[in-house]
């Protein structure tokens, strides 16, 4: 067996139980063993059975001496058992598992782990966790998993339980282990005194105490950042190898002329940020730049004029984008730019089926990827939204020629720490101004009993300015779990809205199931005023532009990240007027209410990201169905401590990694996967 082997082939798993570990993404036995537990029950206080007293958590250890089903006057059953020791005995109540008495039999020795209580007039163990203990002799006491120890919890799914992951992975941490080698070069493990990775793995799992738990999760914790600072560095390392056949030539008097004739004056931001794209631009090592900046701050722009410069030195560009709606809304901006200069702009998506080789910047989805795109020169790679590409995606359109200067752009406000942990790789440029004339989104935290007159407001709105408004819902179907919820699902709140409390507007609807005509359909009916509310998932998120639009509502706001809220809240007032931020909520908890009137006061992006790292912590910024961003294990992003230790690690042994071939081995793993957006 090796850690790539799949779960299905490990003894007393297989094919059925392969498919359940599959929805917790444990597909190989590393994945199973890197399963680690997110908690521990105390059940290490031991006691003779004749010394148990009520209200206490205990484990016991005995023989069992009788066992059986009941019934109460409802019909319900109750388990019965007596387990006895030298010290005494104590009996057991079981509720609803007739099953027991088939599995504990009479003279077993089992481990009972629960709380003592009164039941009726004698203390019993109510409801335990129980063990079977088979071959423990006098001399030889079996160690438990299940009672009479620190027990690890696991994130659980349906018919895989803690007790079932538990019984599964003990038996191969004993036989699996021994054989495992240590990859952490020596020198590291000595330097910042971690334990080695066999026993690590051994406390995680099934620590003896605390202090074992968490000297194994600070292992886990270096090792998993150690990693993901190490790929991105070897990404840094490989990608400078390449070196391009020439510079571009910067054409001062063309350039000043392309941004004269804009109808807008460049913010200082982006006048700073050209800079350093055109210094990249001008070096015989292909740039990797990371542009990062809200929604609206003029990144399009920025990108045009790289675009312009690869133009003036007879070189063809590539814009990549996530979705087609916003490949289509940076096809119509570059066109309506860069076509006076005579530069041919083409679009390329999935719905397009013909090969396109006559442009000098094209414009498309994933599609890019694929031979359908015919590059003559390839100079310039511009990829939007860049954390919904895997690294594998962007390497393919990047292969497209030798070495073109690659730009990757992001509205997604990232922590300037994660930002540096995974993109590690990129030099990074910030928009942090926007454009004069655009206002600050004026956001309220509308609570429930002012839901009809929000409403009523924004019908005023309407008819009275001309406005057009968002409805955000965050599902497209309603479950049952998440009616439990009172969630919106944006189907039958569109018919709601349209019955109820609209019927004398026009109401679109745009998710991310409608076919790519239907959304460009509904979207055209939305820019030419023909619909006043359109009611959407967050597919708006990126790439819609209706400069008439001023109002977002959103439902369910709790359910959101801040980054991904503010987010929302810029796609209104895109044209200078007063926009307006409607965030309703149900019943939120105090921690998700503080979140949500953050956003009535901070308007940068940037200082959401950091507050949401801070509160929610790092796994829920963005939303896990939303962006492709790395969900760690153990270590946290907010760990400024950790991080700076493992960059430092990571670069001063990666110059020496051939030296450490088990390491290399590792090192494949660590690629940050994308997400396929809603």
């Amino acid at each position: 067996m090796t850690l790539e082997t799949p779960v299905k082939n490990l003894p007393l798993i297989g094919p059925a139980y392969a498919k359940r570990l599959k929805k917790l993404e444990i597909k190989t036995l590393g994945d199973l063993l890197y399963h680690f537990p997110f908690r521990y029950i105390d059940y290490s206080l031991v006691s003779p059975i004749g010394r148990v007293q009520a209200g206490e958590i205990v484990s016991v250890r005995g023989e069992v001496i009788s066992i059986k089903n009941e019934y109460t006057k409802g019909g319900k059953k109750i388990q019965k058992a007596v387990i006895a020791d030298p010290s005494g005995e104590i009996p057991v109540v079981w509720f609803n598992q007739p099953f027991l008495v088939r599995t504990i039999i009479p003279g077993q020795t089992i481990g009972l782990s629960g709380k003592v209580d009164w039941f009726g007039r004698r203390l019993v163990l109510v409801s335990p966790e129980y063990e079977i203990i088979r071959g423990e002799t006098q001399d030889r006491k079996r160690e438990t998993i299940h009672t009479g120890r620190l027990v690890p919890v696991y994130h659980e799914t349906y018919g895989l339980s803690s007790k079932w992951l538990r019984s599964r992975i003990a038996p191969l941490i004993k036989i699996f282990i021994p054989g495992l080698k240590e990859f952490l070069p020596s020198q590291i493990i000595k330097k910042h005194k971690l334990i080695n990775f066999n026993q690590a793995l051994k406390n995680i799992h099934f620590p003896k105490t605390q202090k074992d738990a968490k000297q194994a999760r600070q292992r886990f914790a270096f090792e998993e950042l150690f990693l993901l600072q190490l790929a991105a560095l070897k990404r840094k390392k490989e990608w400078q190898k390449h070196q391009l056949a020439f510079k571009f030539y910067l054409n001062q008097e063309k350039i000043l002329g392309f941004t004269a004739n804009l109808p807008f004056e460049l913010t200082q931001a982006q006048k700073r940020v050209l800079r350093e794209i055109f210094i990249d631009l001008k070096k015989d090592e292909p740039m990797n730049r990371l542009l990062e900046g809200d929604v609206g701050s003029g990144k399009t722009v920025v990108a045009a004029a790289a675009i312009y410069v690869a133009f003036l030195n007879n070189h063809q560009s590539a814009l990549m984008a996530p979705t087609q709606i916003l490949a289509n809304q940076h096809y119509q901006t570059l066109n309506q730019i860069l076509s006076p200069l005579g530069v041919k702009v083409a679009l390329l998506t999935a719905s397009h089926r013909k090969t396109i080789s006559d442009f000098d910047c094209l414009v498309g989805t994933h599609a890019l990827i694929h031979k359908r795109a015919k590059f003559k020169q390839l100079g310039l790679v511009v990829i939007d939204e860049q954390h919904r590409f895997g690294v594998e995606q962007r390497g393919k359109l990047i292969k497209k020629n030798r070495a073109p200067h690659v730009l990757t752009m992001t509205a997604t406000p990232i922590p300037r720490t994660i930002a540096l942990t995974l993109y590690g790789d990129l030099d990074l440029s910030a928009l942090d101004e926007m454009p004069p004339g655009r206002q600050k989104t004026k956001t309220w935290v509308v609570p429930p009993q002012k839901r009809a007159a929000a409403y009523q407001w924004i019908r005023e709105q309407i008819k009275d300015r001309e406005d057009q408004a968002f409805i955000v819902c965050p599902l497209i179907e309603e479950s049952t779990y998440e009616t439990m919820q009172s969630v919106k699902a944006v189907t039958n709140e569109k018919e709601r809205l349209d019955k109820e409390v609209f019927p004398d507007m026009k109401l679109g609807l745009l998710h991310g199931r409608l076919k790519s005509k239907e959304k460009e359909k509904v979207l055209n009916k939305f820019r030419q005023g023909k619909i006043d509310i359109l009611v959407s998932t967050p597919v708006v998120e990126v790439g819609i532009d209706i400069p008439t639009a001023t109002i977002m509502l959103i439902e369910a706001s709790e359910r959101f990240g801040l980054a991904q809220l503010h987010q929302l809240r810029g796609r209104v007032g895109r044209s200078g007027q007063q926009a307006y931020c409607l965030l309703f909520s149900g019943t939120p908890s105090r921690k998700s209410f503080r979140r949500l009137k953050a956003l009535e006061k901070i308007t940068t992006g940037s200082k959401l990201a950091e507050l949401d790292l801070k509160i929610r912590g790092p796994g829920e910024i963005y939303g896990t169905q939303q962006h492709g961003f790395y969900n760690l294990r153990v270590a946290s992003f907010s760990d400024l401590a950790l991080i700076k230790r493992t960059r430092q690690a990571a670069e001063k042994i990666i110059n020496q990694t051939k030296r450490y071939p088990a390491l290399q081995a590792r090192l494949k793993e660590y690629t940050i996967k994308a997400i396929e957006p809603n």
